[in-house]
Order: structure tokens, then sequence, then C-alpha cells
């Protein structure tokens, strides 16, 4: 059964929009993409810079959480994304936010993404993108 999800991407090393786009390019092997934001140019927000370039992609898929995971971090692996210190600069982050099937809460995974409420380098595209959704804990509209 195909479940709604939400991620959102980021890129401040490089050519940020060349890793966003080959991102969502590759994204379409893993969820069934519906709509994608416009890129907005953004600060870091505890992270060092440079200026991220960031987005959101809506779609579905009938991946659970943790393999979707899985195939996020193996997509910025093969976009060259090097995991170093926390909030590092990067060429591409990618972050499941909301998966519409599954609250999770683990070690390795936490859905809903546990800060995007408070992110406005997410909200601000998912507003553009006006998807109606609603936050699975708190039931308020996102």
């Amino acid at each position: 059964m195909s479940s709604s999800v939400l991620i959102a991407l980021g890129s401040n090393l490089g050519d940020r929009a060349l890793f966003l786009r080959r991102a969502i390019d590759e994204l379409h092997h893993v969820i069934h993409v519906v709509r994608v934001s416009t890129f907005i140019e953004t600060d870091p927000v505890d992270a060092p810079p440079p200026k991220y370039l960031n987005a959101v992609v809506a779609g579905y898929t009938d991946l659970q959480p943790r393999p979707l995971l899985e195939a996020l971090h193996a997509i910025e692996t093969r976009l060259g994304r090097r995991r170093t210190t926390r909030n590092a600069p990067r060429v591409i982050d990618l972050d499941l936010i909301l998966h519409s099937a599954h609250l999770v809460c683990t070690r390795e995974l936490t859905v809903p993404h546990p800060r995007y409420l408070g992110r406005e380098f997410v909200r601000a595209p998912m507003r553009e993108l006006r998807l109606g959704w609603r936050d699975p804990v708190t039931g308020n509209k996102v």
C-alpha cells in the first residue's frame, strides 16, 4: 500500500542546484514524485556557512520508513556526500520529513522529523506546494 512521503533536500557545497536536480532525478527511482517545490536559498541553521539551497519533494512510496531512509542515504552517497561531523557542509542532504503511514521513534530514525516544524527552510517549500497534510502527531495542518 502506497504512503505519502515528504522529503527535504538541501545542498551547500559545489553546484547546489545541480545537486538538488540530480537528487530529484534519483528520487524518481525510490518514490513516485508528485510535486517539487522551487529552490530557495537559506542561511544555515545550527551549521557553519555557506548558504544552503533547499527544496521539498512530495510523493508516494511502497517502502517502509527504514528502507526509504536507507535509499535516501544511498542517493546521498552516490552523489558524493561524505559524512564527517554533525551539520558539516554537504553536497546533498535528504531528510525523510513525513511518511503518512507511520510514526517512528528509534535511535536511527524519527518520523515525522522532530525539528521540521521549526525549520522555515522546510516549511516555506511545503507551504508553496499547498499539500494540505496534517502532522500525524499534532493533527495540525502543515
